[in-house]
């Protein structure tokens, strides 16, 4: 008789799935909002530092070589020779790419990492990495630090954060920061569908305006320095680190206002 191969332990479940599946003890649920809290202070932490930011999101699956991809590294250039912070999800594909420009022109790249069940590593062109848990404590991070969004060709994550942008900006959450959305022909059937709802009388013909669609790198980095650069009156200035909180000085790192 042959004997039965030894079991295989489970993989744990995604924090995301434990923390949203019901109610838990109250132990295990302080548990919970203490690991999210500790993902949120060592993201405050770590990128404290590092802005003002453009977060650009896009697909981790479009890799080199491919258009995207290029269109990608191009436009992280761009914003890396007018002194933003490029940052993006941290993960390969067109966030590397967006990385990878930075770094062609010297300037800051960071990248706020998700920790998966299939282990996503950050991107080797990344400075600065920051892993989370949650995909809303992830989220926050990549909002919290930009003054500008640029979409990406991508799939259901892209889409989702292209959403959030624009939900954020249009219920005045966060200030009118430009929002732009790379690749007219890869989007058609989103704007489609936006012009929709607003002919259903679900969004107004202004929200609309809220988003730059194009296929230009150029123009998407122009519209970003106006709208961010110049609206909001950033400029680069230090801010000092806490030596008592063990803060590392970085006499290049950049802030707004």
């Amino acid at each position: 008789m042959t004997p039965s191969p030894p079991a295989q332990p489970h993989a744990q479940p995604p924090e995301d799935r434990v923390l949203l599946e019901g109610p838990h003890s109250r132990r295990r649920e302080l548990l919970l909002l203490l690991r999210a809290l500790r993902d949120f202070l060592a993201g405050f932490r770590a990128l404290h530092f590092v802005g003002p930011c453009v977060t650009v999101f896009g697909s981790a699956r479009i890799g080199e070589p491919h258009p995207y991809y290029e269109m990608a590294r191009e436009i992280g250039r761009g914003l890396g020779r007018v002194g933003f912070t490029v940052m993006t999800g941290g993960g390969p594909g067109l966030m590397e790419a967006a990385n990878r420009g930075a770094r062609d022109v010297g300037a800051r790249s960071v990248g706020c990492n998700i920790v998966l069940p299939v282990e996503q590593k950050p991107n080797p062109y990344v400075d600065r990495s920051v892993d989370s848990h949650h995909f809303f404590v992830r989220k926050v991070l990549l909002f919290k630090y930009s003054y500008a969004f640029i979409a990406l060709p991508g799939g259901i994550g892209t889409a989702d954060e292209f959403f959030e942008a624009l939900t954020l900006v249009q219920t005045k959450k966060i200030e009118n920061f430009p929002i732009v959305l790379m690749g007219r022909e890869y989007w058609a059937g989103l704007l489609t569908q936006l012009h929709d709802m607003m002919t259903a009388g679900a969004i107004d013909a202004d929200d609309l305006k809220l988003v730059l669609v194009t296929d230009d790198v150029g123009e998407a980095l122009a519209y970003v320095e106006h709208h961010a650069i110049s609206r909001f009156g950033l400029k680069r200035r230090r801010i000092k680190s806490s030596r008592w909180l063990g803060e590392p000085r970085d006499d290049r790192t950049p802030a707004a206002r």
